[in-house]
């Protein structure tokens, strides 16, 4: 079993930067493939980005390419989303996930691969 729980989430304005962190307990992050993914009101949930078990391979949506960054470390238990150049497009209610699995680019963006999620934390971009 893995515990996630989001932080960091709140109202910024378009430009702003934020760093959104997701503290794991229960299982080592360092043997799962965490990822982060959003859910925008009145649409469906999407990836965002994804980290391999070694924080060696990342992932990004093309939406966040160039702008955001996972990174984790494993000694805390702890994975990261750095946000900058925020849009209100990226209003959203952010969630981070693990997966049992191992890593797979071509599935990696799919959110049936992970196992666990944690409740999300609110990002707000004001224009």
């Amino acid at each position: 079993q893995v515990q996630l729980a989001e932080s960091g989430g709140g109202l910024v304005q378009a430009g702003d930067s934020l760093r959104l962190s997701c503290a794991a307990s229960g299982r080592a992050i360092s043997t799962v493939v965490m990822g982060w993914f959003r859910q925008a009101p009145g649409k469906e949930r999407e990836f965002v980005t994804a980290i391999s078990r070694s924080g060696g391979v990342v992932y990004y949506a093309d939406s966040v390419k160039g702008r955001f960054t996972i990174s984790k470390d494993n000694a805390k238990n702890m994975v990261y989303l750095q946000m900058n150049s925020l849009k209100p497009e990226d209003t959203a209610v952010y969630y981070c996930a693990a997966d049992n699995g191992g890593w797979s680019t071509g599935t990696v963006r799919y959110e049936s691969k992970y196992d666990y999620w944690g409740q999300g934390t609110q990002v707000t971009v004001s224009s």
